[in-house]
């Protein structure tokens, strides 16, 4: 473990590799987002086709990470002091990825977003102003044509919910005991089974609008991750091994690229492998994380750059991919050249990602730490 960059004087000792895992799955999202241009819609075609997991993998590291962090000082710290700390930890980067947005949204102009050409400035200025408060915004304000609740920065809807879950931590779930939080996280589990199982698509997909239906597929996703982290903090004792970063990441890459399973015709077998994959898998790899111990050279480079740039590289990254789904529709521009640029859109994400931590995150919320905390 080691301490994070622009950390609390009293916070405690991160676990590295959970943060390298954490930036790992944040690659595969990047890489999904690109290749998502080219399954023309359907969601069985899809490469890296459960990329889309590593937002529930976020999740449960949150509540993980989160009860690791405070639940044992909440006798010293207050709940507005909790609020300041996760507002200084997340927003600034929240601000640059709709700035980032709204600069790029002309360039986005394509048949892939049907509404970008007849958006007005004031209508873009507006949206990125309410972005910067983290308010989602109705599907009659969207300007891109998905019904996004952040039209400018779509995977702003897993902070949106990340902010929720932090909020229930503070005020209830850290107040429960262990058999009460067991007894929420099965109910949970069971929504998230019925939902991934039983439904019409046969995955987990969705959480990102205001309509009813991806509102509850959304707080299905967040619930059961988000506790059964926490649990698995209380109840499971994470020792000292060895070996186990590539072992967790390997699991993690082949989890999230699995393709599609059961086909058209059974779609419950793919939503049965998600369902296990979330409860069974996920626990493994954080619980493996937490375990391991990096002791230096390349292994431990490694991980704290990819922790470094976990969530910046999320939350700046899609404003980019959507240009290159702009350029990839209005040119019919094949996978076979797309997949080259592809390469280079996520390495040029990945530097931004950098760039922003190093020259505005980091003496942001340094300033902010010295001024509010």
């Amino acid at each position: 473990m080691i301490k994070s960059t622009a950390s609390y004087a009293d916070s405690k000792q991160h676990f590295l590799i959970l943060d390298a895992l954490r930036g790992i799955a944040a690659i595969m999202v990047v890489m999904m987002h690109c290749f998502e241009i080219f399954c023309g819609g359907d969601y069985h075609k899809m490469y890296i086709n459960h990329g889309y997991l590593a937002v529930d993998f976020f999740f449960m590291l949150s509540g993980y990470v989160m009860a690791h962090a405070y639940d044992d000082r909440w006798d010293r710290m207050s709940v507005g002091d909790f609020f300041k700390r996760r507002l200084i930890r997340l927003h600034p980067l929240i601000i640059v990825g709709m700035v980032l947005g709204a600069i790029l949204f002309p360039l986005q102009a394509s048949s892939f977003f049907p509404k970008v050409a007849d958006a007005t400035l004031m209508q873009v200025l507006l949206i990125m102003v309410i972005g910067f408060t983290m308010i989602p915004v109705p599907p009659s304000m969207d300007i891109r044509g998905w019904n996004e609740m952040h039209p400018l920065n779509g995977p702003a809807w897993s902070l949106f919910l990340e902010y929720i879950a932090n909020i229930l931590h503070a005020l209830i779930l850290r107040r429960l005991s262990k058999t009460i939080l067991s007894l929420l996280v099965i109910l949970a589990g069971a929504a998230l089974a019925h939902q991934a199982i039983a439904g019409k698509s046969g995955d987990l997909i969705g959480g990102w609008s205001l309509e009813p239906e991806q509102l509850r597929i959304g707080f299905t996703r967040l619930l059961f991750p988000y506790m059964a982290g926490m649990l698995l903090r209380r109840v499971v004792s994470a020792g000292g091994s060895k070996g186990t970063f590539l072992l967790a990441s390997g699991i993690l890459v082949l989890t999230l690229a699995c393709p599609r399973i059961g086909g058209y015709d059974r779609l419950w077998l793919n939503g049965l492998y998600e369902t296990l994959v979330i409860m069974l898998v996920f626990p493994l790899i954080i619980y493996l994380g937490a375990s391991g111990e990096v002791k230096g050279g390349w292994a431990k480079r490694t991980s704290v750059f990819l922790g470094d740039i976990s969530y910046p590289l999320y939350i700046t990254h899609f404003p980019i991919v959507c240009v290159y789904y702009a350029w990839v529709d209005n040119n019919d521009v094949p996978i076979e050249t797309g997949a080259w640029v592809l390469l280079l859109v996520t390495a040029l994400s990945t530097a931004l990602a950098y760039s922003w931590l190093k020259w505005y995150d980091e003496p942001v919320r340094r300033w902010l730490t010295r001024k509010y905390m």
